[in-house]
């Protein structure tokens, strides 16, 4: 599941921007200025293993795990959706904006924060006025299995009769992403048993 910047293609012109937007600072369609930090009160503490939300009871001990410190990255709707996006070829700021529905102010932010976690970069395509586009570094189209296997969800238990978007896939059927244990083969979930590591809880 993969756009231009997987060396696939999405489906038929999904891709494919309109008008020149996409701007940053300086022009029509700029990101806001003084929007690269989260809004006051929305964000977490630091992270790392276990580290604690805001408004979390001061005696909780949060599991530690890779789950929640992904989430501190991308949980958010407007993260996940910007990468869906550049996943999809679309690269420019103002295309992105119109297809999530985020505002811009949000964006910037989410967007600013995928390319400091090294999720997203950015490449110039104007000089005058400067300009750029977003694209997925390779720790940034991995997301694409974690965005393949949400749609699966949600075609199947929300738009069963009617999934909004499908893709093909090179074999030349109708994409069906599965988890699966690399060494075996078997589903992931029917055979994952015995964890292990600093994060496991014993009570």
């Amino acid at each position: 599941m993969t756009g231009r910047d997987g060396g696939g293609t999405g489906p038929s012109g999904a891709g494919r921007e309109r008008g020149s937007g996409g701007a940053e600072p300086g022009g029509r369609g700029a990101e806001p200025r003084g929007a690269g930090t989260e809004p006051r009160g929305g964000g977490t503490e630091p992270r790392g293993g276990g580290a604690k939300l805001r408004g979390m009871p001061k005696d909780a001990q949060p599991r530690e795990c890779s789950i929640a410190d992904t989430l501190d990255l991308v949980g958010e709707r407007w993260s996940l959706l910007a990468v869906r996006e550049l996943v999809h070829g679309v690269r420019r700021f103002d295309g992105i904006a119109r297809n999530t529905g985020a505002s811009r102010d949000i964006l910037t932010a989410r967007l600013r924060k995928l390319e400091s976690a090294g999720i997203v970069r950015r490449e110039p395509y104007s000089d005058r006025p400067p300009r750029f586009e977003y694209h997925l570094t390779p720790a940034g189209r991995e997301l694409g299995d974690v965005l393949a296997m949400l749609m699966k969800w949600g075609d199947r238990h929300l738009h069963p009769d009617d999934p909004p978007v499908r893709w093909m896939h090179s074999c030349g059927e109708v994409l069906e992403p599965v988890v699966v244990c690399a060494h075996c083969g078997r589903p992931a979930r029917e055979g994952a048993h015995s964890p292990f590591g600093r994060g496991v809880l014993t009570d």
